[in-house]
């Protein structure tokens, strides 16, 4: 169904805002970078967790329960390893030279673009 002369415009508005604006573009490159795992640590983990299934299978057989306990410890650090992502503490430098943690996830995204367009209202 080919599109109305309407939506036409629109669409080629839209591809000339986003061929102009360098901010989404820096911002779409910083979330493709999202799913960094180490292949390490998944590794290393799955060989953890299977130990700890192993021990946690031994402890129910032997109906000692501190084993059995163990084993369901080791197994959840082995998924915990497994799914820890790797350069946790990089910090990025904030707007007043200040070095902050590195926020990450939905909010501080929403928070960044809210201060962007305080800044922009404002003018030079």
């Amino acid at each position: 169904m080919p599109l109305s002369e309407h939506e036409q415009r629109l669409l080629e508005q839209l591809e000339k805002q986003l061929h102009e604006d360098h901010r989404f573009a820096s911002t779409m490159k910083t979330v493709s970078n999202a799913g960094n795992y180490s292949t390490r640590n998944l590794a290393l983990g799955a060989l953890i967790g299977i130990v700890g299934i192993g021990i946690l299978i031994a402890g129910i057989s032997s109906q000692l329960i501190i084993v059995g306990v163990l084993g369901f410890i080791v197994m959840f650090g082995g998924v915990y390893l497994a799914l820890s992502r790797k350069g946790r503490s990089r910090a990025v430098r904030s707007p007043e030279g200040v070095k902050s943690p590195q926020k990450s996830g939905f909010m501080s995204d929403l928070e960044s673009k809210w201060e962007q367009r305080k800044r922009d209202e404002q003018g030079p």
